[in-house]
C-alpha cells in the first residue's frame, strides 16, 4: 500500500515503523486527540475502525491478527497534535504496554 484517501480519511505508512506493517490513519477532520472527541464523531470513529479492519486485510495481516492504537496525550504517548489510529501488524506482538 502506497497510500489510501477517501472523503474522510488519509492513510500512509509510518516513516518510524514499529513492525512490518505499520500504517497512520488520519481523519480530515482536525480533532486534537481521542479526549476532544463528541458524542456527533460517533459514525467517523465508527468508520476509522472499518478503513482500518479493511486496510489490514489489503495489508495480508487481518487473519493472523494486528494491533489498532490511538495514543491520547503526552503521558499516552501523543506526539502529534491531530487524532489518528496506528495499524500495526505482520509478526506476533507481544503484550508489553510502552
Amino acid at each position: 500500500m502506497r497510500s489510501y484517501q477517501d472523503e474522510d480519511f488519509l492513510a500512509f505508512r509510518d516513516i518510524s515503523p514499529q513492525a512490518p506493517t505499520h500504517v497512520l490513519i488520519i481523519p480530515k477532520t482536525h480533532i486534537t486527540s481521542s479526549a476532544e472527541l463528541t458524542e456527533g464523531q460517533q459514525k467517523l470513529v465508527g468508520r476509522l475502525i472499518i478503513v482500518a479492519k479493511n486496510l489490514a486485510e489489503k495489508e495480508g495481516v487481518a487473519k493472523r491478527g494486528y494491533r489498532l492504537v490511538i495514543n491520547c496525550g503526552p503521558d499516552g504517548g501523543q506526539v502529534v497534535p491531530h487524532l489518528h489510529l496506528h495499524l500495526i501488524g505482520g509478526r506476533r506482538l507481544d503484550d508489553r504496554l510502552g
